[in-house]
């Protein structure tokens, strides 16, 4: 029964496939579970500490970060190899935030300190954490998964991938939505839980289902292994890895708005830190579930029926229709509404797009390039998204104006690239050619 449910939603998937993108769905099952209840926590507990006021210069603080953890992710790729760092990382997260947790409870400078203040380290601390957390390991995991999936393979597996991860943030997403039920601090310490049992799983994955598969790496000359400068020289020599950085990441800006005009105006309404992580939680839920929804009945079948330049180039237009209706009613249930569509269209359809759009590459494109575009690229994106909040903070009439006239020259530029890449995936796929 449940082979012939996965064959009709997504295609005829083999057992061996089931069973392979199965294991997949649970590993990040547990990383976005904990990611999405981490996240939903992250602005309540950053303006209990800090001030939400300061929330932008938190995400330009991540952008800073992310240019040191990006040298770091390709030097430790080289060293260790992307399945041991997928550990190394697991292991690293799921720690720093069981110390976190217990920090938040019982030492003096957590929520024993009632004074928000922007002097407060700990409260920054948490936030880049928890931003690196998105970057870091989300993007390992899907490069993890690519090195060893081929192209007709993915657009039945992916989907399913997809669902596993979208169970997992409604799941953390519903735990955050009872907040006041649980607490702050317990909370974080569950997502440390579920980063820590990654680790058994990938061991499973690996030894048991990845161990009987043959490799779907195309087949490359011996070189020596590339510094840390690799991915930067192939993102900016290769015009199809340049396009992908725009299509992976440019739509972080807009979103980064939308979300930060959203949750000024959410708390006015949710006012103490227990309310307002339980708004966030409960967007986590609408945003998931429709990803979820859109996972199910939409991404497998519209990828096969239209092909990935139409997947690619329907985002970009549904973020434009939602950017407009903002700009001429932005209330509270309307940009809940523009979030839940730009963000659940993100994680349902665009990135198990985008992610299909490495596999014509070789593997310092899939790993080091990629790196740099996951972490790098995402994070100064989104670091000019709150650019963008930080210069107009004062004045909300004046943010969701400018802000208007952004988004819609972003996504025009965004439209350009979706087009191209698409095209040339169709052409590079059907002759059997890479890029190296």
């Amino acid at each position: 029964m449940f082979i012939r449910a996965v064959g009709y939603l997504w295609g005829d998937l083999s057992h061996a496939e089931i069973r392979k993108f199965t294991v997949l769905s649970g590993i990040f099952f547990l990383l976005i579970g904990a990611y999405w209840l981490l996240r939903t926590q992250k602005d309540a507990v950053f303006d209990s500490i800090v001030g939400l006021a300061y929330q932008p210069r938190a995400k330009i603080l991540s952008w800073f970060v992310s240019i040191i953890l990006v040298l770091i992710y390709s030097k430790l790729l080289d060293l260790l190899g992307n399945k041991k760092l997928l550990l190394v990382l697991a292991t690293f997260f799921g720690s720093s935030f069981m110390v976190i947790a217990y920090c938040l409870e019982f030492a003096s400078f957590g929520f024993a300190d009632v004074v928000a203040s922007p002097d407060r380290i700990f409260g920054w601390v948490i936030y880049v954490l928890i931003e690196s957390l998105g970057s870091l390991m989300v993007g390992l995991f899907w490069a993890f998964v690519t090195s060893t999936t081929d192209a007709t393979s993915a657009k039945k597996g992916y989907p399913l991938v997809i669902v596993g991860s979208q169970c997992g943030s409604l799941l953390g997403s519903y735990c955050s939505w009872q907040s006041e039920w649980f607490g702050n601090a317990f909370l974080f310490g569950a997502g440390a839980c579920a980063l820590a049992l990654i680790v058994p799983m990938v061991f499973w994955y690996v030894r048991i289902i990845a161990s009987h598969e043959k490799p779907t790496t195309p087949k490359q000359s011996q070189k020596p292994k590339t510094g840390i400068w690799e991915g930067l020289r192939l993102l900016l020599t290769r015009p199809y890895v340049g396009a992908i950085l725009i299509v992976s990441t440019i739509y972080e800006v807009i979103t980064t708005v939308l979300e930060y005009e959203m949750k000024l105006v959410a708390k006015e309404i949710y006012v103490t830190r227990e309310a307002f992580a339980s708004f966030n939680g409960m967007y986590g839920m609408f945003v998931n579930g429709l990803a979820l929804l859109f996972a199910l009945i939409g991404t497998s079948f519209l990828m096969r029926r239209f092909g990935l330049r139409f997947c690619l180039l329907l985002f970009p237009i549904i973020t434009a229709f939602f950017v407009g209706w903002v700009y001429f009613s932005p209330v509270l249930y309307i940009l809940l509404m523009a979030c839940m569509a730009t963000k659940g269209l993100s994680y349902a359809m665009n990135n198990p797009a985008k992610e299909m759009m490495y596999i014509p590459t070789v593997q310092d494109v899939r790993f080091k390039a990629k790196g740099w575009i996951d972490q790098f690229g995402g994070r100064t994106f989104k670091g000019l998204g709150a650019a963008v909040n930080d210069s107009f903070r004062h004045s909300f009439g004046e943010l969701v104006s400018y802000s208007t006239y952004i988004s819609f020259g972003l996504i025009a530029v965004w439209l350009v690239a979706a087009a191209y890449v698409g095209s040339r995936f169709k052409s590079l796929t059907e002759k059997g050619e890479v890029i190296d």
